[in-house]
């Protein structure tokens, strides 16, 4: 028990930044309707895969429109 409030300061603003992430990017996958690559059921799919799923969604599937 210890150890996990040794890195308390350190997990929490990274469960916030991860909960961000997904939150905006699910709420933008389901506003539109194209995407660069891939179609809406992947990308919600990679939108929970901890960080990285919301960033390739950001960078590579978020279309320009």
């Amino acid at each position: 028990m210890e150890i996990i409030r040794q890195y308390l300061p350190f997990l929490i603003p990274l469960i916030v930044i991860e909960l961000g992430l997904t939150v905006a990017a699910l709420i933008h996958i389901f506003t539109h309707k194209t995407y660069r690559k891939g179609n809406r059921v992947l990308w919600v799919v990679l939108s929970f895969v901890q960080i990285i799923g919301p960033v390739l969604y950001f960078v590579i599937g978020r279309s320009d429109e």
